[in-house]
Order: structure tokens, then C-alpha cells, then sequence
């Protein structure tokens, strides 16, 4: 037990890591997750206070993912389809075989959809992008900087 819950603490770092990139996968929580199971190994003391504010932390960023990036899209004149777009088009570019796809597919997909599903015309609709990315991107940072936090904690 003292080595199985350290490794599979860490397996789940990584993981939360990955998730703080990858939209489908809740990285913080699943990161906390690991600190948790690394103080539930019986050589390391458990410490309430530090598992709850870790905990608090992993929520409210959980909870702010999905608030960034549509206070993004709204400062800049975008809507839902530039929001749903940037997120399709992430899933895009992580499968797309070009670099910085990652970068690219969720500012396209916002573009894109803004001008297709609102029909907006091109300056208004590259704005609304750009909030739509800048959103996200500010999201994605903010998770991972929490995971790799983390992942020091961790260690």
C-alpha cells in the first residue's frame, strides 16, 4: 500500500495534467484526486486542512473553466456558436497533423462559428474569435498552471 497509492496518486497527476489541456477531462479535480490518494498512503501524515483548501482551489478553477472563456467570447462581441466552435475546433486541432493545430483549430472553429451559424460578417466575426480564443486560452493556462502546482505539491 505505501508504494500503490503514491503511483497511482501520480498516475492520476498525469492525467490531470493532460486534462488541463484536453477539454473532456477534468484536470484539476482529477489532479486533486491525486493528492488525496497520496495522503491516504499510511507513511505520509494527513492533513485535513491542506486536502480541504486544495480541494476548495480545485473546484473554484473547475468552476471558472467554464466561466472564462464565455466572459471571453461576450467581451468581445461572440456568442455561443464562437464558444461551441473554439471547442470543436480544439478537438480538431489536437487531430489535425500540423503543427500548433492546438492553437489553430479553436481560434478556426470560433471563426467559423461565427460566421457560419450567425452569419456575422468577417471584422465583427474575427473579434468575436478572438475573444472566444483569448478565453480559452486564458482558461487552459490558468488550469495548468494549477496541475503543475499540484503536481509540486505532490512531490
Amino acid at each position: 500500500m505505501d508504494i500503490t497509492l503514491p503511483i497511482l496518486g501520480f498516475i492520476l497527476m498525469l492525467i490531470g495534467i493532460a486534462g488541463s489541456i484536453l477539454p473532456v477531462i477534468p484536470g484539476t479535480p482529477i489532479s486533486w484526486l491525486g493528492l488525496l490518494v497520496l495522503h491516504l498512503s499510511p507513511s505520509i501524515p494527513f492533513d485535513w486542512l491542506f486536502i480541504i483548501v486544495t480541494g476548495i482551489v480545485a473546484i473554484g478553477i473547475y468552476v471558472m473553466d467554464y466561466i472564462i472563456p464565455a466572459l471571453g467570447t461576450k467581451k468581445f462581441g461572440g456568442s455561443k456558436a464562437g464558444a461551441w466552435g473554439a471547442t470543436i475546433g480544439l478537438f480538431i486541432g489536437l487531430l489535425a497533423p500540423i503543427p500548433g493545430g492546438i492553437l489553430l483549430g479553436p481560434f478556426a472553429g470560433a471563426l467559423i462559428g461565427e460566421l457560419v451559424f450567425n452569419k456575422t460578417e468577417g471584422p465583427k466575426a474575427f473579434k468575436a474569435a478572438l475573444g472566444s480564443f483569448i478565453g480559452f486560452l486564458a482558461s487552459t493556462f490558468i488550469k495548468f498552471m494549477a496541475t503543475a502546482v499540484y503536481l509540486g505539491l505532490f512531490f
